[in-house]
């Protein structure tokens, strides 16, 4: 297999503190070994805090990875400045931030890493950079000519994919169609059967409270996810809804469903996250390799403190080793 990489995220955020914690695990890096792409002024610093005795060592290429015991290897894209403040929106960390997912997916694209692994980044950093995605998934998407993909949260009690992602909530209404939601039931369907479940049971989420109970609160249910349900089924797909969205996630995490297909961000990451974010990995499914990423943010709050959590990276990090392993590279 080929080596899989980790992008660094917003240094102004815990995304370097949490990459240094990672590979500082000595134990748990024998198991899931990587390298980094960012800036290794950033990542020495960052080592130096909170790695132990890491050793932050640089190679130019994904082919002179070579795993060794406490060692983080580190191809620099950038040089950003050693006074980077934490916890601020900063253009140049932005542009950093997106440099090393575009050199990563150029790799995953050439095959020369089996899957990416990012850390968190800062939206606003992004837009003041002129960078012209809302987040990664759809860089990844755009980057790697990926035009059926989705955003699947997954933790050991639920999974969701998102039928809308990165908008407003009245940009979110205005996207659904019978198309739309029939696509992503139907990524859903394939994406589990890619982790080894063969017929997926697939729950679809209403958009309206009680999923617009019979009309009385909004038509797009009706309208717009129920003939969609209809025609999945026509095709053998497990689906049902739509279903009420108070109660639908509930049903998927005593087992009635493998997976939730939800209908704006909030509605599918919010029951992932309050089940704990320390066990929730963000999986964009649909692309020609494997990409996973923690399911929190850049944390501009604590940055720079020494008190980020590395869990949901660590978790992120031994998903794209089994995904890598079980897809062979395949779409998934």
């Amino acid at each position: 297999m080929k080596p899989i990489v980790v992008t660094f995220g917003d240094a102004a955020g815990i995304g370097p503190e949490i990459v240094a914690k990672t590979f500082a695990d000595t134990e748990f890096m024998e198991q899931y070994p990587a390298f980094v792409v960012g800036d290794i002024g950033i990542m020495k610093n960052a080592a130096a805090r909170w790695g132990s005795s890491l050793v932050v060592e640089p190679i130019f290429a994904p082919e002179e990875y070579a795993p060794a015991a406490r060692r983080m290897q580190v191809v620099s894209l950038s040089g950003l400045p050693a006074d980077l403040r934490h916890g601020e929106i900063s253009a140049a960390a932005g542009a950093a931030a997106f440099g090393a997912i575009r050199q990563s997916i150029e790799w995953a694209n050439d095959g020369r890493v089996s899957a990416i692994c990012t850390a968190p980044i800062h939206k606003e950093a992004l837009a003041a950079a002129g960078v012209p995605y809302p987040g990664h998934t759809e860089m990844l998407a755009d980057l790697s000519g990926t035009s059926d993909y989705g955003m699947m949260l997954v933790n050991p009690h639920l999974r969701t994919l998102l039928v809308t992602v990165h908008c407003s909530i009245l940009d979110a209404v205005r996207k659904l169609s019978v198309e739309r939601e029939l696509q992503v039931i139907r990524l859903a369907h394939r994406s589990l059967q890619s982790m080894g479940i063969a017929q997926p049971r697939i729950a679809v989420a209403g958009l309206n409270p009680h999923a617009g109970e019979g009309g009385l609160f909004g038509s797009e249910d009706m309208e717009l996810i129920a003939p969609a349900v209809a025609q999945a089924r026509q095709e053998g797909i497990d689906a049902v809804g739509p279903l009420p969205g108070d109660t639908v996630f509930m049903q998927a995490r005593k087992g009635r469903f493998d997976i939730v297909v939800a209908q704006y961000h909030d509605q599918g990451l919010i029951p992932v996250k309050l089940l704990g974010v320390e066990d929730g990995v963000n999986v964009t499914v649909g692309l020609p390799f494997v990409r996973t990423s923690p399911d929190h943010g850049t944390a501009f709050d604590i940055a720079g403190q020494g008190i980020a959590d590395p869990s949901s990276l660590k978790t992120a990090l031994a998903t794209a080793h089994q995904l890598a392993r079980s897809s062979s590279a395949a779409t998934i």
